[in-house]
């Protein structure tokens, strides 16, 4: 993919989808897991702790021996990977002049001992960085990875640490019959949108519920006639007979109104006639389409914001669904 379209796809490593750091050489300056917070980077000048500046990122000690310091992230959402991000920002004189990036797939709930052990494949040749900069690297896509490890030459800070790719969930720990088919954790994305200028849309699609509006898609106010519209590319194409749009936190921007059409092969189908929402509410409908359809156009009326879309179904085609897992696997 080129580089614009890989950065709409999601952060696998992102800790909004539960991704953790799991383990790392040295955290001496600055802690680990800021390297997968899903906002951007701050920095307060002059805010200096027992150990010195405080850095809103992860940052080694000076190494005066042979070697180089590494951090292994679990993602949240295992996945093909196509791209990575490695974000020096406010990292000047500090930052590692080089990096580069392994993968493995490993079954269960691996420890750090024992990922030390595993099977790493390179992503991600030793690379050259800038600092204070977001260093953006395309990378092969190739099969379904659970961990990634980021190495560092020879010590140093990064502010963030994004892998975007394409999820791939476990046929094995999901009720094909009944699984909410836009979840990004389920092989879900957002596939096009009409406007995301305060919230992406693709935070619809996150796990659990939204904390505060900040966490879910809001666009900006209409000035014409027209109206704001998503649409989601399912996990695989389904039968949907539930959704659940979810405004909560949205209260004098939520929208006034909704659609839910359905593309099934090349025929565009209704699935939700035009239904009025109320700010700050979880609305669940039931819908009666038996249309196998493979992606959901939620239109909303005019504008405004929504915390969470939900489309609960059933896989029309199981069989294809587990091959491509175990294909990639």
């Amino acid at each position: 993919m080129t580089e614009p379209d890989w950065r709409q796809l999601p952060d696998l490593a992102s800790r909004a989808l539960s991704g953790s750091v799991v383990a790392a050489n040295d955290e001496f300056f600055a802690e680990r897991e800021n390297l997968i917070k899903p906002e951007a980077p701050v920095f307060n000048r002059y805010t200096f702790g027992a150990k010195g500046q405080v850095y809103d990122g992860w940052e080694t000690r000076r190494r005066r021996e042979a070697g180089h310091d590494h951090a292994i992230v679990r993602l949240g959402v295992p996945g093909i990977v196509h791209g990575v991000v490695i974000d020096t920002s406010f990292f000047t004189g500090n930052f590692p002049p080089e990096a580069s990036v392994e993968a493995a797939a490993v079954d269960g709930y691996p420890s750090p001992e024992e990922l030390a052990d595993a099977t790493w494949q390179p992503l991600l040749r030793r690379s050259k960085l800038k600092g204070d900069s977001a260093n953006v690297f395309a990378v092969v896509p190739s099969k379904r990875f659970t961990h990634v490890r980021l190495s560092i030459y020879p010590d140093g800070g990064v502010a963030r640490f994004r892998v975007h790719g394409e999820p791939v969930a476990d046929p094995r720990l999901l009720d094909l019959s009944s699984m909410d088919l836009a979840a990004l954790e389920n092989g879900g994305r957002v596939v096009g949108c009409s406007d995301m200028f305060y919230g992406s849309p693709q935070n619809l699609l996150l796990p659990g519920f939204a904390r505060v509006m900040g966490e879910g898609w809001e666009t900006a106010r209409r000035r014409d006639d027209g109206n704001d519209w998503v649409t989601v590319g399912l996990a695989a194409p389904g039968r949907v007979r539930l959704a659940e749009l979810d405004t909560s936190h949205f209260k004098g921007n939520a929208p006034g109104f909704a659609t839910l059409r359905g593309l099934a092969g090349e025929k565009s189908v209704e699935l939700l006639p035009r239904t009025r929402l109320q700010p700050d509410t979880r609305h669940r409908f039931l819908l009666d389409s038996a249309e196998v359809v493979s992606e959901v156009r939620m239109d909303v009326f005019p504008d405004g914001g929504m915390a969470r879309l939900r489309l609960i179904g059933a896989i029309a085609d199981p069989a294809a669904f587990v091959h491509r897992w175990q294909s990639l696997s």
